[in-house]
């Protein structure tokens, strides 16, 4: 497995969704005996979403691409692996499954990252095309979802075929799949599967990647290895955002892909692939702060940006005619930097005053500073540009465009001096790959923690 992973060749750029179809079309086309195509659903904007099917053994795994739309390695694994399982006989015999790939479940999204697409090396041209959908409009995290002041079930059309797939696959391995900005490679499993985490954690290396050792995604998750978590669900979420004091469904949407799959015992991994790195990404030593000063000065960082970007869309608000997809994701993530900041302030009371943070989680904290301006200070200049650039924004609305560009020129100019190292797309696809490979390898071998047998009602 660790040569398969090792083994996916040079890849200078990510293909746009049009590409990415016919790369899969062409697929089936040459091995029409052992590769099939259908519709499994429509895009909001129209467009047909293809799955297709390779092998026939009686375990089904289904590999899932685009579920973030400013997450395109996906396409990269997927792509590569239908490839080696149609040219692999011996892999396909070995791993005795029906393989079901979704290249890009929402192409729609996908299509407003195309921007960047063919530079990826350069992470402020990522962040100048950046598009990350609002929590409701985002097909990982719109599955229907209820509980305690929760309520969702504005299901998206791409969910509700994504819904459709897994009830007619009942799926025995479910990849949805995502990657990370920078840092390290990390992972998640809904449960437990023999020597998996362990196996993980082995990929990484066998690719040349790091491992993560900095601040996790989300402060409620569980780690069960070193850079292996528990797969975080929107109750684990809510749960913790009541217990600071945060009204949860200003955060939350729906629950995902994993919670839903829990009906059927199904085994889910995500393996996060970093897209840049750092020296002092993976570095543990002591940084000399300690880490309720980190957490202190990170909170109040995303507290002064919400200062900054909260009035400016409040003050754009009666000036917009256009309802954008940077606009709706926007009036979300905006308003959540004030809550993040606060949260982080939060934590930083109740850590020990004596404990000493290493080198990697300072960095990772800075890190989510600058992301999270050029993300969502970004989106929000792309709100008022799609009315500046069309030519209909009134004087005030232009102006407030200047100041806002003005301010996202220096969070620009702050993030170049991080010097982030872009990691080679092909390491990034393999990391992708040997995770599969080896999450199918142990249900191949008999993981019987969750018995499909005994599955849930």
């Amino acid at each position: 497995m660790h040569a398969l992973a090792a083994g996916v060749g040079e890849i200078s750029r990510f293909p746009g969704v049009d590409e990415l179809l016919t790369q899969f079309d062409t697929l089936v086309e040459q091995y029409p005996e052992l590769a099939a195509s259908r519709r499994i659903g429509t895009s909001r904007l129209g467009e047909p979403i293809p799955g297709i099917t390779v092998g026939t053994g009686p375990r089904q795994h289904l590999i899932v691409g685009g579920v973030h739309p400013n997450e395109p390695v996906g396409g990269l694994s997927a792509f590569h692996l239908a490839r080696l399982l149609c040219e692999n006989s011996q892999l396909r015999d070995d791993l005795d499954a029906s393989w079901t790939f979704v290249p890009c479940i929402d192409p729609d999204g996908m299509r407003l990252n195309e921007g960047w697409f063919a530079d990826p090396a350069d992470r402020i041209r990522y962040f100048a095309s950046f598009y990350r959908p609002a929590p409701e409009e985002q097909v990982e995290w719109s599955f229907p979802f209820a509980y305690k002041t929760c309520y969702f079930d504005a299901v998206l059309p791409e969910t509700a075929a994504f819904m459709r797939l897994i009830d007619s696959l009942e799926p025995d391995l479910l990849v949805s799949l995502h990657n990370s900005e920078l840092g390290g490679a990390y992972y998640y499993l809904s449960r437990p599967a023999g020597d998996l985490a362990d196996r993980l954690r082995s990929v990484a290396g066998q690719v040349g990647l790091a491992l993560h050792v900095g601040e996790p995604e989300a402060p409620w998750l569980e780690e069960i290895a070193p850079a292996v978590f528990n797969e975080t669900t929107s109750q684990d979420a809510y749960e913790y955002l009541e217990s600071v004091g945060e009204d949860p469904r200003t955060h939350i949407a729906g629950a995902s892909s994993a919670d839903y799959t829990r009906r059927y015992g199904t085994l889910c991994m995500v393996a996060e692939a970093p897209q840049w790195t750092h020296p002092d990404a993976d570095d543990e030593t002591p940084s000399g702060r300690t880490y309720a000063d980190v957490l202190r000065s990170t909170g109040a960082e995303l507290s002064a940006l919400a200062e900054l970007i909260v009035p400016a869309l409040q003050r754009a608000e009666p000036l917009l005619k256009v309802d954008s997809p940077y606009l709706r994701a926007s009036r979300k993530f905006v308003p959540m930097m004030g809550q993040d900041g606060a949260m982080w302030l939060q934590r930083a009371q109740a850590q020990d005053p004596d404990r000493i943070a290493t080198v990697a989680e300072v960095f990772s904290c800075a890190d989510t500073v600058r992301m999270f301006r050029l993300r969502f200070g970004g989106m929000l200049l792309r709100a008022l540009a799609v009315e500046v650039d069309a030519g209909i924004a009134p004087v005030e609305l232009r102006r407030l465009h200047a100041e806002l560009a003005a301010h996202y020129a220096d969070w620009e100019a702050e993030a170049r001096r991080a010097v982030a190292v872009p990691v080679p797309l092909h390491r990034l696809a393999g990391l992708q790959v040997g995770s599969i490979l080896h999450s199918a390898a142990v249900l191949a071998l008999g993981d019987h923690s969750t018995d499909n047998a005994e599955r849930a009602d």
